[in-house]
């Protein structure tokens, strides 16, 4: 039996009445209740009867029949398969074939899958180890694979990789090319490619600010951004044109230890970019590049501060916004919504019993998918999120409906044991990575094209309140 349940619809700065089924439940399923108008008050009364201790615990989840569970999309059980890192998607156009990350050769390479027919195709042939990279800190440096290099072109089936110092491109046919070399001196992460296919985002980092040359066994000890900013280091935001390989941009940002870089979907000349791990995160996460300036993308006030935890920030699909999610210094969790501008920012409250660690990647417009913040009460002790969840977000109403679809059954015990969920092209299936059988696998489950109502609305149980919402 597979889970699909849904949280009530949550509005901002009211209470709002709540329930929690806490039920017994194997990895990927739990109980089915649907309540109708008929019989709902005796159907109510035998719920709350039974279920009386686990419906004062949480929120109400309402949940729904014929729901078809996680199908594994890879095929190599003695091995560990992973998604690409969430700000690239994992598929190309077709939603039939997934590039994904494996150690099956004994080395981390590209694989694609035909979905349709499960054939896999080896894409490169790396027998030199992994690079050093955030995150992959104790990686060899200047030398091996990228493992946080990869990003895909999912229109023309181009994926790009680094290999040592080497920016690479290969083709689903598994043609591979040269594009440009990587100065010394710089260590590098997760790149990006523009919607358009002609622009690769390469961002790099004093090699210091990583202990240099040095061959590391985890991440340094040292705070890495307090290094940065006490030794005056910088990131460089470079850009490549990929027919040539013609370095076309090298904006250098002082002070900052860049890791996530992504283009505007709408225009290439916007670059959205993160300072990792900053002391002061709730207003020194988010950046934007418009070509001429860098635009802070969330400031102190109205209820924001400094002290807030703010994290994967991610472009609409339209780019006519930025999605991104955090934590309040002195309040709940919330998920948040700017313009590239800076203008139009709206954060929305969650659940102060949600804790849970995760992700946020977008999909149809309004529509998010999560690997956190979802609790129920057998959940399986840890700080990562145990649920695949969707949500429909209204952000001028400042609410949304929270459906979650299966437990992931992920470890997190590892960057690459994060399930890292995205959406397909389609935005009718979601991909994730788990290590629920004790290797890393590629799981899809179905995404309803409708929210299931809630149930029961007249099961009242201890209210929690939101924080008011913050918009500027």
């Amino acid at each position: 039996m597979t889970v699909k349940a849904r949280a009530p619809r949550i509005g901002t700065g009211k209470q709002n009445e709540s329930m929690s089924l806490s039920l017994p439940s194997c990895l990927w399923s739990t109980i089915t209740i649907s309540i109708g108008r008929t019989g709902r008050k005796r159907t109510a009364r035998l719920a709350l009867a039974a279920l009386l201790p686990a419906l004062l615990a949480g929120p109400r989840v309402a949940l729904a029949q014929n729901q078809v569970g996680p199908v594994c999309l890879t095929a190599c059980p003695q091995a560990n398969d992973q998604l690409l890192y969430f700000t690239s998607t994992s598929l190309l156009a077709d939603d039939q074939h997934l590039v994904f990350l494996s150690d099956r050769t004994g080395q981390p390479n590209l694989f694609l899958r035909d979905l349709a027919t499960g054939r896999d195709r080896q894409l490169t042939f790396n027998t030199e180890g992994y690079l050093k990279s955030y995150v992959y800190f104790d990686g060899q440096p200047y030398r091996g694979f990228g493992r946080a290099s990869v990003s895909v072109d999912p229109q023309r089936g181009v994926i790009y990789y680094l290999q040592g110092r080497q920016i690479r491109a290969v083709d689903s046919s598994g043609r591979s090319r040269l594009l440009a070399e990587l100065p010394a001196g710089q260590m590098t992460a997760f790149t990006h490619v523009s919607g358009d296919g002609t622009r690769l985002c390469v961002p790099t980092t004093d090699a210091r600010a990583l202990d240099g040359d040095a061959q590391l066994t985890a991440a340094p000890a040292y705070s890495i951004d307090g290094r940065v900013q006490q030794e005056n280091l910088a990131s460089y935001l470079r850009v490549y044109d990929t027919a040539t390989g013609k370095e076309l941009l090298c904006q250098r940002v002082p002070k900052a230890w860049i890791t996530h870089v992504q283009f505007s979907p709408r225009d290439r000349d916007l670059i959205l970019y993160n300072h990792e791990w900053p002391s002061d995160c709730g207003i020194r996460r988010m950046w934007l590049w418009d070509g001429r300036r860098h635009l802070r993308l969330r400031s102190e006030g109205q209820g924001r501060s400094r002290a807030d935890w703010t994290c994967h920030e991610m472009w609409e699909r339209d780019g006519s916004a930025i999605i991104y999610h955090g934590s309040y210094a002195r309040g709940p969790g919330y998920i948040g919504r700017v313009k590239p501008d800076g203008s139009g920012l709206v954060e929305i409250a969650l659940p102060a019993a949600w804790k849970r660690y995760g992700h946020f990647t977008v999909g149809r417009p309004g529509w998010l998918v999560t690997d956190g913040c979802y609790e129920q009460a057998d959940d399986p002790p840890g700080s990562g999120g145990a649920w695949i969840s969707v949500l429909k977000v209204d952000w001028r109403a400042q609410r949304y409906d929270w459906q979650p679809l299966c437990r992931h059954g992920s470890s997190w015990k590892s960057q690459d044991a994060h399930p890292h969920p995205i959406f397909n092209h389609a935005a009718d299936a979601v991909c994730f990575t788990s290590d629920r059988t004790g290797k890393r696998a590629v799981y899809r489950v179905a995404v309803p094209g409708k929210l299931v109502p809630p149930t029961a609305p007249d099961l009242k149980t201890t209210p929690f309140r939101q924080a008011a919402a913050k918009t500027m």
